[in-house]
């Protein structure tokens, strides 16, 4: 940075633009927003993890304590409910992550790497655009970055055969256990590290691989444990992580609908057409693709499913099996459609799709109905992702020898995406905490460093 700071502050201040035009046009307060901002707001002023019902405060663990416990100091410091300081700060935050995520490659690629990496990650318009969110992604991402940071360096320690890695391995499990406690999919950064450092070459001692990954997964993993001990006194019931539903445990899932959906969907529109509607709104037909049935006979009963639940919107139990019913049905009929293709396909369109989800282009962007320019946006935003994981693909393809320890992060990539095939719902923010490891990637794709 002393031999670039010009580069390094122009691009920043780039980055901090960026993010303060998300900010000012498209600050994105939603419903879970909300559920956070409940959350925090009874455990700062009543001391209750939980959420308003009616008049009274009931305590939950559908949602993990970490990002509600961020807002709880925002709300402390600045104020109750105020949303503005939570972006800003976030904003400040992500572009941290830019400059620890240009260290990753420092130490995996190049000094020039370095540089291309904090380019890419501060002029990205997908980190941007999440930093000006009430969501949890941001953190997300900033524990990401740090966590593969600290493994980075660990081994860049050993390698040269300096002590003190252990620290490092416990400062990169910490970062981890505030990805767990921000989503419970945050694990897999946990077991992605941790299977990278068992089969590894880094390592010339058995004790010393094991060691690093114990240390790793104690400093993750132990801070569940008040968060375990509270639902177990208050609650009632073991539950280390959140629920998988985000239920509460008297509430009742519709397995048997969930079980439907996931027998044809594929994209994001269906997720907010259609998931999300239930229960609570009517299900448009005219909404559901043609791959929602096999033949005429399927179609009529599916119809006749959603319209007995279109009278209440709601999911009894008789409803659910009629839905769990159709479920078996089709997968029983193409086991192979179920089990494999629908899958991918859900996680390409993940990987793929615009990420405008939380601006305001049209979530049918390819039929292009919308206005021009937020046409254009959506469009605009595919190709520069498109460009991100090309970059990426390319550099894995051409110069994997130009990044030392590539297994650390092609392996959290992998994982990451085998967690999203099985996913029902398709939501492309769920790809975005891999974006670290794609921007080091990338950035490698110039570098004419050859590693061993």
């Amino acid at each position: 940075m002393r031999e670039h700071r010009r580069f390094f502050l122009g691009t920043m201040l780039a980055g901090l633009a960026l993010r303060l035009f998300f900010f000012v046009y498209f600050p994105a307060i939603t419903d879970d927003s909300r559920i956070y901002a409940d959350l925090a707001t009874n455990l700062l002023q009543h001391g209750i993890y939980g959420q308003t019902q009616g008049t009274q405060i009931v305590p939950t663990d559908t949602r993990l304590p970490g990002y509600p416990l961020f807002l709880a100091k925002m709300f402390f410091l600045f104020g109750a409910g105020n949303f503005k300081a939570v972006l800003l700060t976030q904003i400040l935050l992500d572009l941290m992550t830019c400059l620890i995520v240009a260290d990753i490659a420092r130490r995996l690629v190049s000094a020039r790497a370095a540089r291309v990496a904090f380019l890419l990650a501060a002029l990205c318009p997908f980190l941007a655009n999440y930093a000006a969110a009430a969501l949890t992604e941001t953190l997300e991402i900033f524990f990401t970055a740090v966590a593969l940071d600290c493994v980075a360096a660990a081994l860049e320690r050993m390698k040269q055969g300096v002590a003190g890695n252990m620290r490092l391995f416990a400062l990169s499990g910490t970062a981890i256990a505030g990805c767990i406690l921000l989503r419970p999919d945050g694990g897999v950064l946990l077991a992605g590290v941790a299977l990278y450092l068992l089969t590894a070459r880094c390592f010339d001692a058995g004790t010393r691989r094991i060691m690093a990954v114990a240390v790793l997964s104690i400093c993750a993993l132990a801070p569940l444990a008040p968060w375990t001990i509270r639902n177990f006194r208050t609650l009632h019931h073991f539950q280390p992580l959140a629920p998988r539903y985000a239920n509460e445990s008297d509430e009742l899932v519709p397995r048997g609908f969930i079980r439907w959906v996931k027998t044809w969907i594929i994209d994001y529109a269906s997720v907010e057409e259609i998931y999300w509607n239930v229960p609570g709104d009517k299900i448009d037909p005219e909404k559901l693709p043609s791959r929602a049935f096999d033949n005429s006979a399927e179609r009529d009963s599916t119809l006749a499913v959603i319209n007995d639940y279109n009278v209440s919107q709601q999911v009894e139990p008789s409803i659910d099996a009629r839905f769990g019913t159709l479920a078996a049905e089709r997968i029983r009929a193409h086991p192979l459609r179920y089990y494999v293709e629908l899958p991918v396909l859900r996680a390409i369109d993940m990987w793929l799709r615009p990420r405008t989800e939380i601006l305001p282009p049209d979530i049918r962007w390819w039929e292009f109905n919308d206005e021009p320019k937020y046409s254009a946006l959506a469009v605009g935003f595919g190709l520069v992702n498109l460009l991100y994981l090309v970059a990426a693909a390319w550099t894995l393809a051409q110069r994997r020898s130009a990044i030392r320890w590539v297994g650390l992060l092609v392996t959290f990539i992998v994982l990451r995406s085998v967690l999203l095939l099985t996913l029902e719902n398709p939501e492309p923010r769920y790809t975005l905490e891999c974006f670290p490891a794609v921007i080091v990637l990338g950035a490698a794709l110039g570098s004419t460093k050859q590693v061993p």
